[in-house]
């Protein structure tokens, strides 16, 4: 089978985008990132974007840093920007590599979602906006989408992400795929993922985390706009106003990120029921993953 993509997935702290940079190295690749928030400029610790494995190994990434907090980034617009930069690095004769862990962006992605016209989709989105919570509420139950949190129905933002997204998945199967992605998905024992969540969660707060938040803060990003990111914008967005104290900010954060983790297995497993091929390797079984993803690219492996 012809590649023209390779997918590395897996959940927080497996070191997928290691991985993915040391393999992009070896065939003359670009990474282009599935992150919901390393889009954001200014968010650098809290989402761990990892710029110096980029620029170590001298590999282009695209899809970070190309929107400011206060705009509303979306499915939408990330499967417009996947889309150019998926060109553009096929264009250099460079192969793509798409890293991240945000659920919705792969399965958009790797299960072909229809997504309307971008100008049409800010259309509908600003026609949403306007209506009350209860009547955004109503739309997305008689749509009849199957919740995978509370939250869905709590976020004004993310009720009309959720209400746009099912509208795309009604109209899905009449799309062709046109991408064929050999996925590699990063795992981990559950009690090492648990310990390097842990380990760097403390290192993230030693590089300045809070002091990111307050920049934000400063810069006009509101307290509702950090908890809508979510994790360690939340929690932090928490503690500055007082409501929680340090210690009950980084372990209750430290448990958030946990089962965050945790959801990201649920939703990959979902992938692989509805037909998406994941083929699974040890985050420390790197030559194997090489070795692997180098004998399915067989002689179209473009190699640097």
């Amino acid at each position: 089978m012809d590649y023209d993509l390779v997918t590395i997935l897996g959940p927080t702290a497996t070191g997928k985008t290691e991985i993915a940079v040391q393999l992009a190295s070896e065939f003359n690749g670009e990474i282009i990132s599935a992150d919901s928030r390393q889009v954001y400029r200014g968010m650098d610790i809290g989402t761990g974007k990892d710029l110096d494995e980029y620029e170590n190994r001298n590999i282009t990434s695209h899809l970070i840093d190309i929107a400011d907090p206060a705009e509303e980034y979306n499915l939408f617009r990330f499967r417009n920007d996947f889309s150019k930069a998926h060109k553009e690095t096929k264009k250099r004769n460079k192969l793509p590599f798409l890293v991240g862990g945000s659920g919705m962006y792969l399965s958009s992605v790797l299960q072909n979602y229809y997504l309307p016209g971008i100008d049409c989709s800010e259309k509908e989105y600003e026609s949403l906006k306007i209506l009350p919570v209860e009547e955004l509420k109503e739309i997305l139950i008689n749509l009849g989408p199957k919740l995978h949190n509370t939250t869905d129905l709590v976020h004004k933002e993310r009720i009309i992400n959720a209400i746009l997204v099912e509208k795309a998945h009604l109209e899905s199967e009449a799309v062709d795929k046109k991408i064929s992605s050999l996925n590699v998905g990063i795992k981990s024992d559950r009690e090492i993922i648990k310990k390097r969540i842990t380990e760097r969660l403390k290192k993230r707060f030693d590089e300045g985390m809070v002091e990111e938040v307050k920049k934000l803060l400063k810069s006009g990003i509101t307290h509702d706009k950090l908890k809508f990111f979510g994790l360690e914008y939340k929690y932090i967005s928490l503690y500055l106003e007082t409501k929680i104290d340090y210690e009950q900010m980084f372990n209750e954060l430290n448990k958030a990120i946990h089962k965050f983790a945790k959801r990201q297995m649920t939703w990959f497993r979902k992938m692989e029921k509805e037909g998406v091929e994941i083929n699974w390797f040890d985050a420390m079984k790197y030559i194997e993953i090489n070795n692997f993803v180098e004998g399915k690219l067989g002689s179209h492996a473009i190699l640097s």
